[in-house]
């Protein structure tokens, strides 16, 4: 299932070619290195192209290191009230995970229950999931589910053992399938201005990914 990976080029990674525009870049980049290690980007829809190079269901991420975390938090109350959006990691030391419950939601009211569904470009890493775990296990009130692109590391021993405290917290874990990659591309990526909606166009071997990444989840958490 493995495909040969190619060096991204700078519009893939959704770098701009034009030199006024790199520029331009290169001043953001420089500002964004004086934010906190936890500034996170964020926002109501990604790009298209980012969600075409970070979200494709690869075995072997190449030039992926970033996390995007879309995001359906659904608040019960006297009320019901749905909150959208998406996380984008900024920097290395920044988890979109961790953004998630630093800043959207910060804290959990035991009068109210929380459904929430991620749409993640990948599944987290050992210390994102123990803090899932950690967050699932305080609060009784609050039901998540996560649907993943692609497994992190998830040959390691640690990786697995981590996902497996997840699941035993309430966390359901899925890989996406080709109508959840549409549906993101639907509901959080951003469609040109004035022209109608394109339809999403799933990649070659999307649905042979998928059922490899199943299977690896079913083998970890069985």
């Amino acid at each position: 299932m493995a495909e040969k990976q190619e060096e991204p080029s700078n519009t893939q990674n959704g770098e701009p070619d034009n030199a006024e525009e790199g520029e331009e870049k290169k001043k953001k980049k420089l500002k964004r290195e004086d934010l906190p290690p936890f500034e996170i980007v964020t926002g109501e829809r990604l790009p298209a192209i980012f969600f075409k190079f970070q979200f494709r269901n690869v075995e072997y991420s190449s030039g992926r290191n970033k996390t995007f975390l879309c995001y359906v938090l659904e608040t019960q109350g006297k009320e019901s009230v749905t909150s959208r959006g998406y996380l984008e990691d900024e920097h290395a030391a920044a988890h979109a995970e961790m953004a998630f419950f630093n800043t959207i939601l910060p804290k959990c009211e035991s009068s109210l229950r929380y459904n929430i569904t991620w749409y993640v470009s990948s599944s987290p890493c050992v210390t994102c999931a123990d803090r899932i775990t950690e967050t699932l296990k305080k609060n009784k009130n609050l039901r998540l589910t996560i649907m993943v692109g692609r497994l992190f590391m998830w040959e390691e021993p640690e990786m697995q053992a981590a996902l497996k405290k997840m699941k035993l917290a309430g966390c359901k874990l899925r890989i996406m399938k080709p109508q959840d990659f549409e549906y993101v591309w639907q509901n959080f990526v951003e469609q040109e201005e004035g022209e109608e909606a394109k339809a999403f166009v799933p990649w070659e071997d999307i649905q042979e990914n998928f059922q490899y990444y199943e299977e690896k989840l079913a083998e970890i958490l069985h």
